[in-house]
């Protein structure tokens, strides 16, 4: 007899996270109020009926679908409280994986609006009247702003592969399939 696991590491815990979402998303897709919303955005010809195919239960799929939810909810907190509880460093502080994948998500939006502005920087505008032209200087420096965006993906980089490695460190408190 196999013994179950009383914990699985990050990277694991967030592969069954996603199945059991992806589990989840068909049996409610199989269910009766999930297709008869998805009727009413599409025309039918004919007026046919439906019924459960041999197989399937719609009972059996409601209780499946709740026992999933009740996992992925288990899991969920189980990914949070080893989030909250694992630290990494950055940039010489000390943060939780939690505020670590916060700061990831801020950078993301920060890498984002550093491209806008290398690009907006990148061209001068040039306003042409009567007879001559008025050339526009850009608020921002194009050189100045592609090192900032260049540093931004530095520290972007090295705070995901810190992030990546704690998921393969980090044990999640939780008894796999």
């Amino acid at each position: 007899m196999t013994e179950v696991r009383k914990t699985i590491r990050l990277y694991e815990a967030l592969e069954l996270r996603g199945e059991y979402d992806a589990r989840i998303k068909t049996l409610r897709d199989c269910l009766p109020e999930a297709r008869q919303n998805r009727d009413l955005f599409s025309r039918r010809d004919n007026d046919s009926s439906r019924r459960p195919a041999p197989g399937f239960s719609v009972s059996e799929a409601r209780d499946q679908l709740r026992s999933l939810e009740f996992k992925r909810r288990k899991l969920n907190a189980a990914i949070q409280r080893a989030n909250f509880e694992h630290r990494v460093e950055h940039g010489g502080d000390d943060m939780s994986l939690t505020e670590a994948l916060e700061t990831r998500k801020a950078l993301n939006d920060r890498l984002g609006e550093l491209h806008t502005q290398v690009v907006d920087s990148a061209y001068e505008r040039i306003l042409h009247k009567e007879e001559r032209d008025i050339v526009e200087d850009n608020e921002l420096p194009y050189d100045d702003c592609r090192t900032r965006l260049d540093e931004a993906r530095v520290e972007f980089r090295q705070l995901n592969r810190q992030i990546r490695a704690a998921s393969f460190e980090v044990e999640v408190e939780y008894a796999d399939e």
